[in-house]
Parts: structure tokens; C-alpha cells; sequence
């Protein structure tokens, strides 16, 4: 028998004490093979406690994903739709992984998660911070067969649906941030990054990712560079499963990318504007061209931003473009 850490890693997310000699027999190794490998969940930043005579435990245990644990709080309506669910202990990106596969059968979506990611992703290039087996780490794949325009506004419609699955997870004062960011009070929960392939007049190949902060350890948070929450703050230090989460956001989702070219973002736009963030604030909106200041005032059918200024109403697609609240 092979072992990696991902065996042992499965033994002590229990959070209790097991010994190397424990360890060594059900996993049918030496305990020089086992010590190795409890080194090894070092390099993936787990902290991992030993103490003489009683062996190594995990502090406080950890919620492993599991595909079967997601299936079984998945809704009638989200398994008909769902073709494959594949969970990754580390990986690249979620998105980017999704995107070397082919694409699902039309009318059915695949979905993929990763206990931790080394080059997760956000919008305008940003890097996702991706500790292990603490957030979220989501991407859903889909096939529009009308073409792109089939999906305009659909990454503030995700941003509904996501926000909808964390009030299913216990939190429901989310509000949304144009064009894709999850705040809570005034503060980053998580974000959407949706990414195209295709063309105007179709197919057009749509990868959705979502994150999450769930329960960002500090050392990770450090990196973070921006205000930022979690849902174990949000919710008084009790994190939801994050398998149960996962499924919430698919019950959510799936339903939506197979609804969305009949709906379009119309369907969506009262529920964006009821959880706005920034509706009726002063803002400033920067691209790499120019600086604009106006109120914000929700958005339109389409999804492109209501931006009111001095020389009249302006409406802005998303593209490379920052928002800030102006003080």
C-alpha cells in the first residue's frame, strides 16, 4: 500500500490524538513513513500538534470536502443538472482546471472544488488567497448555445444566487458590490470571477468561480490587501459546513445557468439592487484610462452600472474598471 498525506491528513481531521504507531498499522506504512508525511502537511500550511505519548492531532479537527457529503444535500433540481462533481485536495485553479477539460453536455453543468489553490485567481488579475481546507473554492461549467450575448450581466445574477446560498447557510445580510464582489458589512466575503470562451454568435462556453472566506486562518489573512471578512466572523464565530455550503451555491447556480438565456439578467436586477452596497453613495470609478466621480444608482436590465454625474446618467460595463465609495 501507497500512502500519502492526504491518508493521514483524513486520520487526524478528527481533531483528536492519534499515535504513530496507530497511524502506521491502519495506513499499513512504517512510522518513519508516517512521521515524513505528517512533515509534509508543513507544506501546505496545516498545523499539526505532537505531543509525546499521545501522537498528533489536528487543533479543533477540519471539515474535509467530500463529493458524497455535497450529493446528499444537493436538491432534486441541482442533481438532474449536475454531470460531474470533482473535488481536488490542491490544485492550480478551479477555473483554470475546468477550462483544460472539455466542455459538459449541453444542459448539464460540471462543477469543481479544491481544498486549496496555488495560483487561485480574482478579477482584473488579482490574486485569491486560497489557504487549505479553510474557504471556498467553486467552479461550475456551462454551455450557452446562443453565443455570448446569451450571458451578459449573468456574473451579478451568480452574485444573487451566491448571496441567496449564504442566506441558506445561516447569514442573510450580504449585500453586493458591482460588479462581483460578496461583502458584509462594508467588508470582502468572497468574490466571482466568470470567464468566456466562444464567440458572439455561439456555442459560448462559460466557467463561473466562486470564493469565500470561510474560516480564513490569521497567517493567511496577513496577505490579504483589503478589508476583508469571513463567515465564521459574520455569523459569531460558528463556520457552516462548507460541504453543505458547496451545495447550497450549486442548488443555487445550476438552476440559474440553465434558466439564464430565457430570463437574461431582467429576471435578477430587483434582487441585485435590493442587496446593493454602494445604491444612492457617492463613488468613484477608475480604469486605466480615467478617473470618474457620481452617485451610484444601481444598475440597469443589462447589468451595466448607473452611474450619475455632473454631465448626465452614464451606464458602464464592467471590463477593467475599479469602484470605490468616496468619502
Amino acid at each position: 500500500m501507497t500512502m500519502n498525506s492526504d491518508d493521514v491528513l483524513a486520520r487526524l481531521s478528527d481533531g483528536q490524538f492519534h499515535s504513530e504507531e496507530a497511524l502506521a498499522r491502519h495506513l499499513g506504512v512504517s512510522r518513519t513513513a508516517v512521521c515524513k508525511q505528517v512533515a509534509a502537511l508543513a507544506d501546505i500550511g496545516m498545523e499539526v500538534e505532537r505531543i509525546r505519548g499521545r501522537g498528533y492531532r489536528i487543533p479543533d479537527g477540519l471539515e474535509l470536502l467530500h463529493s458524497d457529503r455535497v450529493r446528499a444535500c444537493l436538491s432534486d433540481r441541482a442533481i438532474a443538472l449536475l454531470e460531474q462533481i470533482h473535488i481536488h485536495g490542491q490544485i492550480d485553479s478551479t477555473n483554470a482546471a475546468l477550462l483544460r477539460e472539455q466542455p459538459p453536455a449541453a444542459g448539464r453543468g460540471r462543477a469543481m472544488l479544491a481544498e486549496l489553490q496555488t495560483q487561485g485567481r480574482g478579477r482584473r488579475g488579482k490574486t485569491w488567497v486560497s489557504p487549505f481546507a479553510c474557504n471556498l473554492y467553486l467552479s461550475m461549467d456551462w454551455l450557452f448555445a446562443g453565443g455570448v450575448g446569451e450571458v451578459e450581466g449573468l456574473s451579478l445574477a451568480i452574485g444573487v444566487a451566491v448571496a441567496e446560498a449564504i442566506a441558506d447557510s445561516g447569514l442573510d445580510s450580504v449585500s453586493l458590490k458591482w460588479p462581483n464582489d460578496i461583502l458584509f458589512d462594508g467588508h470582502k466575503l468572497g468574490g466571482i470571477l466568470v470567464e468566456l470562451s466562444g464567440d458572439a454568435e455561439g456555442p459560448c462556453r462559460v466557467v463561473v468561480g466562486v470564493g469565500l472566506n470561510v474560516a480564513m486562518p490569521a497567517k493567511s489573512a496577513a496577505t490579504v490587501d483589503q478589508a476583508w471578512t469571513d463567515l465564521a466572523t459574520a455569523r459569531g464565530g460558528e463556520a457552516p459546513s462548507r460541504n453543505a455550503l458547496a451545495a447550497n451555491v450549486l442548488n443555487r447556480c445550476l438552476p440559474l445557468l440553465a434558466s439564464y438565456p430565457e430570463v437574461g439578467f431582467s429576471h435578477w436586477q430587483d434582487r441585485w439592487m435590493r442587496r446593493d452596497a454602494f445604491g444612492d453613495s457617492p463613488v468613484t470609478l477608475t480604469s486605466a484610462s480615467a478617473t470618474t466621480h457620481g452617485v451610484a444608482r444601481g444598475v440597469d436590465e443589462r447589468g451595466l452600472l448607473l452611474l450619475e454625474t455632473e454631465s448626465g446618467l452614464l451606464r458602464i460595463s464592467g471590463g477593467e474598471v475599479s469602484l470605490r465609495v468616496r468619502a
